[in-house]
């Protein structure tokens, strides 16, 4: 049973992030911003100017009293020891802002936006170092653990994109609907009517797997080889679109949660673990070892299914309510799982230890 946090909001929650202290933040509708202890006791709150909707709550890596916080066009920069004005506002995206990264170093932030823009702010000098950009509205962007000026994207053009900061192009682009094609031979009725629009992005600890959400239903875990990345998982546990994909701290036990109310836990290790130590070198093993029919121009080309895999969740949380944001925490020494829905309260629900 899922434990209530309220008191903190009137409107739907639509985001939320833990900082190493275990304090969470929450961001709802109308500009509401909220910090609750671990126990789940508001311990702040503040109304944002022009109302406008929290979209995205990030924790600076660094320095655990920093908070940006993205409502409307702009990203406000919070003192949490004293939630009072922002001590800064960025005010560079033209669009609503959806998402927001902070890079581990902390001189980086990124914003995506409705119009598909992609700013990264310099945090040091106070301004906008790239401009990168999907076709359609960017629904999530992520930084790279142990690579601070390494990013990927995604958005409702069913783009998946990796970028360096030294350049103003993709590194490396994959459209999901058109790998679906590729591997069906031909794009099915279902496919045709629920295409691949991708909502949510996550970055596992070692920095090179990362799982992306769709509303296809699908998760997609990819690895990056150097400037580019390759699928190397597809699973289904969710009967509509996943709205988040969360990578857990421990080796490759992900979270996903979806429209359809669910919040799912999947342990994906024993499918990517395998290769951690060296991507290359594994890649090659692989592509040696298979049959001449799973190759395309040289490339591995099938991609494990859920049967071929064995994928399946080690925990399946019935939370009924559609799913705006999940986070992890340690909260009283055990790991716990924080769902936003479109109610005014968090529900904490306890993990299963890896």
């Amino acid at each position: 049973m899922a434990v209530k946090w309220i008191g903190g909001h009137s409107s739907s929650i639509l985001c939320l992030n833990v900082n190493t202290e275990g304090l969470v933040a929450s961001g709802a509708e109308r500009g509401e911003l909220t910090l609750w202890d671990g126990g789940g006791t508001p311990a702040g709150q503040l109304q944002l100017p022009t109302a406008d909707d929290v979209t995205s709550v990030v924790f600076s890596p660094r320095c655990p009293t920093r908070l940006y916080t993205s409502h409307g066009e702009t990203v406000s920069l919070l003192d949490v020891r004293s939630l009072k004005e922002p001590v800064e506002r960025f005010h560079v995206n033209e669009e609503e802002i959806n998402c927001l990264s902070v890079n581990e170093t902390d001189n980086f932030l990124a914003a995506a936006d409705d119009s598909g823009a992609i700013k990264v702010m310099d945090l040091e000098n106070k301004k906008v170092s790239r401009s990168l950009r999907h076709s359609n509205i960017c629904s999530s962007v992520v930084f790279r653990p142990q690579r601070p000026q390494s990013l990927v994207s995604c958005g409702l053009d069913m783009q998946v994109m990796l970028w360096n900061l030294q350049k103003a192009r993709p590194l490396w682009t994959t459209n999901l609907q058109e790998c679906e094609m590729e591997e069906d031979g031909l794009q099915s009725a279902g496919q045709f009517f629920n295409p691949p629009l991708a909502h949510s992005l996550s970055v596992a600890a070692c920095g090179n797997i990362f799982g992306c959400g769709a509303q296809d239903g699908k998760v997609r875990i990819f690895r990056v080889t150097g400037v580019k990345f390759e699928r190397e998982l597809e699973f289904q546990g969710h009967s509509l679109g996943v709205s988040q994909v969360l990578f857990m701290p421990e080796a490759y036990w992900l979270l996903t949660g979806g429209n359809d109310g669910k919040v799912l836990l999947w342990d994906v290790s024993s499918d990517v673990g395998k290769q951690q130590k060296s991507p290359a070198k594994s890649l090659q093993r692989r592509k040696a070892q298979a049959p001449a029919s799973t190759r395309k121009d040289g490339k591995l080309n099938k991609v494990a299914s859920n049967e071929h895999a064995g994928v399946s969740p080690k925990l399946t949380i019935e939370h009924g309510e559609k799913v705006n944001w999940i986070s992890c925490a340690e909260l009283k020494g055990s790991k716990r799982v924080l769902v936003a829905d479109q109610s005014s309260s968090v529900s904490v629900y306890p993990l299963p230890e890896p």
